[in-house]
């Protein structure tokens, strides 16, 4: 693989998260507004969808890469990190909690299993 393909297949992955965090940012936002349902009850849910979201994010860019999925998957999740730092950082003027950085461990391990995957789907189609 050429080295211009290892940007593009990271940033193929954060986009891949970003565009499900705002998809189902939209589905719960009006489950929220038009159900009787609690937004503490729906925590675990939302949990598990973020970690699937990094998953995917991972896979992607390995699948895109083509080598070095457990790289290519960090990779993607630990932009995808700073850039949330950043603009909690910048924008709030809040650093990150020990809880957020148990989540974003948590979503670093996930999309280096789905960089890993995505990697071995890629290379099996021989």
């Amino acid at each position: 693989m050429e080295r211009s393909g290892i940007p593009q297949a990271i940033l193929k992955g954060v986009i891949a998260i970003f565009m499900i965090a705002f998809l189902t940012s939209i589905v719960f936002a009006f489950l929220l507004k038009f159900t009787t349902i609690a937004e503490d009850s729906l925590q675990w849910i939302i949990t598990a969808l973020s970690f699937i979201a990094f998953f995917i994010g991972g896979f992607i860019s390995g699948k895109s890469g083509g080598e070095k999925g457990w790289l290519l998957g960090g990779a993607t999740a630990l932009l995808f990190s700073c850039l949330v730092f950043l603009l909690q950082f910048l924008g709030y003027d809040e650093q990150f909690s020990l809880l957020q950085l148990l989540y974003h461990g948590g979503f670093l391990v996930a999309a280096c299993f789905g960089g890993i995957i995505g990697v071995n789907i890629a290379t099996n189609k021989t």
